[in-house]
């Protein structure tokens, strides 16, 4: 079950999102009394509530803006268990001085706005004896490991817990809480007014990760990146799960490199099933990788894994395939406006010396054109390019020759940073066909300007689409919707807020 927290600073404003929510099928609240301006009429709040709620008055200490002293807050606490509030929120170093009082259930607390505690398991001992209907600790998380600890106590906790990780990192246990046998997880309004660090929004909650829907046999798959909160991966991946009925969630795990190694070791404790591998992953996860096609050891990168029965890992590369079908279809289709098949190598050069530069200049490659390489990384373009068998030039001397395809495979020109481009707009013929593997924002200033003097031009969008179908039937044994994929794209940049 999802709690919606609320945090308004009118008492109005509280009733009528209170209201809201539970029309919409939100079947606990939480009421953050700690935002409310002035005095807090306690009564008016719980008056004829629609749906059951949770008070909470939270200092600032502990994550809240509380502006009144401490025994002002404390006579708001016992204000709402006199007025028979389903729950209340008590911090651990008040609760055995706020004693049980009529019907209203304890919620014990313990934040940690700084790190995952190594000591667990005593951290919740000492709450759930403080006579805690349900325990609840939120932490920060500084690992990817700490999700599981975390997620690992509440399965073994014999009272009702909820355990939260806190930040960017902490998602995976937002969402996954209720799986592992919290009553409850939390969740905010409205993306642009969360609560606490890495809190999501009740809809996409709702809506795209299917929280609710979440059970013991639900497949955990996901995106491995750092950082990963502007991936559209979740969006996609678990709109395409949804329309083809699949029991299974796509989280986003912010892995540092440090502790990638950990993170794959870890894999069967969630467990997981398959991962997409982006930015800064896709060649240093080769290293824990126990099987890969042609594809994956020519290029030498990954950006796919599906985990074996046996524990092994298989790694495939969708970003090649994708980048060479979008490319060979635009060409395609400039051949046939002018009226048919074009005699000669097509020339491409690949702006970039990553994961994806490296995917994408292999599988033109392979597909017969004639491939050059540039970065600013002058060495990295030349580790490429004596890779993949290609030509490498300056970064400078990316404009000495007339190409027929630019393909950008660098995050210039990604939002946030919306009015950067890597190829100079002066540079660009008609003739040209220009691929930017940016799909946020899916029009990019590089393909403005490009479609501005003529030349023909491929989306991101377009390679992303087919990437995450390759990856969806190799994960799932069928294919999924394109059109599902484009409209989760289309939502997810339009908000501007991709979910994770």
């Amino acid at each position: 079950m999802i709690c919606v927290s609320i945090g308004r600073g009118r008492h109005r404003h509280m009733i009528a999102e209170h209201r809201f929510l539970a029309e919409n099928g939100v079947k606990l609240v939480e009421l953050r009394l700690d935002y409310i301006q002035g005095a807090v009429q306690v009564k008016r709040l719980l008056r004829e509530r629609p749906c059951p709620a949770i008070v909470t008055c939270r200092r600032q200490a502990d994550g809240g803006r509380w502006q009144g002293t401490e025994e002002e807050r404390l006579l708001v606490l016992r204000t709402a268990i006199a007025e028979g509030a389903d729950w209340v929120d008590l911090e651990d170093d008040i609760a055995e001085g706020v004693p049980r009082f009529g019907k209203t259930r304890r919620i014990v607390s313990h934040h940690d706005f700084q790190r995952t505690p190594a000591d667990l398991a005593t951290v919740h001992a000492r709450l759930a004896g403080m006579d805690a209907d349900v325990v609840k600790i939120a932490t920060m998380a500084d690992h990817p490991g700490d999700n599981l600890r975390m997620l690992e106590l509440v399965r073994s906790s014999r009272v009702p817990t909820v355990g939260l990780c806190m930040g960017e990192m902490g998602v995976p246990s937002r969402v996954l809480a209720c799986r592992y046998g919290a009553p409850f997880t939390f969740a905010t309004f409205h993306q642009d007014r969360v609560l606490a660090p890495g809190q999501i929004a009740w809809k996409p909650m709702r809506d795209v990760y299917r929280v609710n829907a979440i059970g013991d046999n639900t497949a955990i798959y996901g995106v491995i990146a750092d950082p990963v909160a502007h991936s559209l991966s979740p969006a996609v991946h678990n709109a395409a799960l949804a329309d083809a009925g699949i029991d299974a969630v796509y989280l986003p795990f912010r892995v540092p490199a440090e502790d990638l190694d950990d993170f794959l070791a870890e894999a069967h404790r969630w467990p997981l099933a398959g991962l997409s591998v982006t930015i800064p992953h896709k060649q240093a996860v080769l290293e824990r990788v126990t099987a890969s096609d042609d594809l994956v050891q020519g290029i030498g990168a990954t950006n796919t894994l599906r985990f074996l029965p046996d524990g092994g890992i298989e790694a495939r590369n969708t970003d090649a395939t994708a980048a060479v079908e979008s490319l060979q279809a635009a060409i395609a289709a400039q051949a046939s406006d002018l009226g048919g098949p074009r005699a000669g190598t097509k020339s491409a050069l690949v702006l970039g010396a990553g994961g994806a530069a490296r995917a994408v200049a292999f599988g033109l490659k392979h597909a017969a054109m004639e491939v050059t390489v540039t970065s600013r990384t002058s060495e990295r373009a030349k580790e490429i390019a004596d890779d993949v068998g290609c030509r490498a030039v300056d970064w400078d001397g990316r404009y000495r020759k007339p190409y027929d395809c630019i393909i950008n495979a660098t995050p210039v020109g990604m939002h946030p940073n919306v009015n950067e481009t890597p190829f100079d707009k002066s540079a660009l013929r008609p003739y040209m066909i220009v691929f930017d593997t940016v799909y946020n924002p899916e029009n990019t200033l590089l393909l403005k300007e490009a479609r501005s003097v003529g030349c023909r031009t491929v989306t991101g969008v377009e390679m992303f689409v087919r990437q995450a179908m390759l990856q969806f039937e190799y994960w799932h044994g069928k294919p999924a919707s394109a059109e599902v994929i484009r409209d989760a794209i289309k939502s997810a940049t339009a908000s501007h807020k991709p979910v994770g």
